[in-house]
């Protein structure tokens, strides 16, 4: 639960209503579900359902969750899977899967939902260097080719210069520094930036 402040989402609030005096209170759980459609999630450590092929991973949240009927649901994972790379393994378990291969099928199921944002939480930390550049390679062309917003949690310093609009820099769970990647790369106006970005450039 958010525990102060708001979250605005083009230009509505995420976790709020405004109440008829045009204050703000927490939204409902009914609200809160509709505002979570619109948005995908790709974790660190992939998160895939064990006990369920790749194509019931992909599928099934938006059978149960966007109403969608099996077969609509599966013509779209099967795209996916295309995008991903991964067709051949559409019958496959997680297990089955090497570390890049189970974060492909991750992104591949937050696309299924047709998400107007992506959120990306240090989705290559858990791969072998190896596998990371096929990831990141992966998340540039859905950022080039779609429409949605993605918003990287990442310590791939190369991939946010050449993939992002705006940089933001935290320390301590703050915002200390923002811009476009230009200014914050070539030209960083706060010191702890440029302390962060000398030692991991």
């Amino acid at each position: 639960k958010v525990s102060g402040g708001v979250i605005w989402v083009n230009g509505s609030p995420l976790t709020h209503v405004r109440a008829p005096d045009g204050s703000l209170r927490p939204a409902g759980e009914k609200q809160l579900r509709e505002s979570r459609k619109k948005i995908g999630m790709v974790f660190q450590q992939f998160n895939l359902f064990p006990n369920m092929k790749v194509i019931e991973n992909i599928t099934e949240a938006p059978v149960s969750v966007l109403g969608k009927s099996r077969e609509e649901a599966e013509v779209r994972a099967r795209e996916l899977l295309d995008l991903v790379g991964l067709s051949a393994k559409v019958d496959a378990h997680p297990s089955q899967l090497s570390g890049g291969q189970q974060q492909r099928v991750a992104i591949a199921r937050a696309l299924a939902m047709e998400p107007e944002i992506l959120l990306l939480d240090e989705v290559t930390s858990a791969l072998d260097p190896e596998l990371v550049a096929g990831v990141l390679e992966l998340l540039g062309d859905i950022a080039r080719n779609t429409d949605i917003t993605m918003l990287c949690v990442t310590h791939e310093m190369n991939f946010a210069r050449d993939v992002s609009e705006k940089v933001l820099m935290f320390d301590a769970g703050r915002v200390v520094e923002s811009g476009s990647p230009e200014k914050i790369f070539s030209d960083p106006s706060h010191e702890r930036t440029r302390e962060f970005l000398n030692a991991v450039l």
